[in-house]
């Protein structure tokens, strides 16, 4: 299935805050501002760079499970740093392949090297359903005469 439009149609939807945390916060500050907010990853910025990714999943296997403590724990000892970052211009349908085939839920969208926001598996799914429902509506206005071009 081929899905149209752009990821900075999926980003004018969204609020435009971008919630970030420095690498030598605390994880604990890190998850504790994630719980915050509601959302399960947060982009790690340092001196206006986008340095790495720090998500929930992060905190499960390289905190949690090796028994290490969240207030000890410097962002930067766990968060990922080899990224997948895509252009606001990037199809829906390229976004989906990345996060398929690399297997993470939330990709950091740069533009000019300034992090416009980050795009969640759950914004992607939620345009694909969208966009499926306008075209079953479409065609069910179609087969029942009232489709107007």
């Amino acid at each position: 299935m081929n899905v149209s439009g752009s990821i900075e149609v999926i980003l004018n939807q969204k609020s435009r805050q971008i919630w970030s945390v420095a690498p030598d916060a605390t994880v604990y500050d890190a998850v504790a501002l994630m719980a915050e907010k509601n959302i399960g990853a947060l982009v790690v910025v340092e001196n206006g760079s986008l340095v790495g990714v720090i998500s929930e999943r992060d905190y499960t296997r390289k905190v949690m499970l090796r028994g290490k403590r969240s207030r000890e724990t410097l962002v930067r000892e766990i968060m990922t740093t080899q990224l997948t970052t895509v252009d606001p211009k990037q199809s829906v349908d390229d976004c989906l392949r990345f996060m398929t085939e690399k297997r993470i839920r939330h990709l950091p969208v740069v533009n000019d090297g300034e992090i416009c926001g980050v795009i969640s598996i759950g914004d992607l799914v939620k345009h694909v359903i969208s966009a499926q429902s306008a075209t079953l509506d479409q065609l069910e206005r179609y087969i029942s005469g009232g489709y107007v071009n």
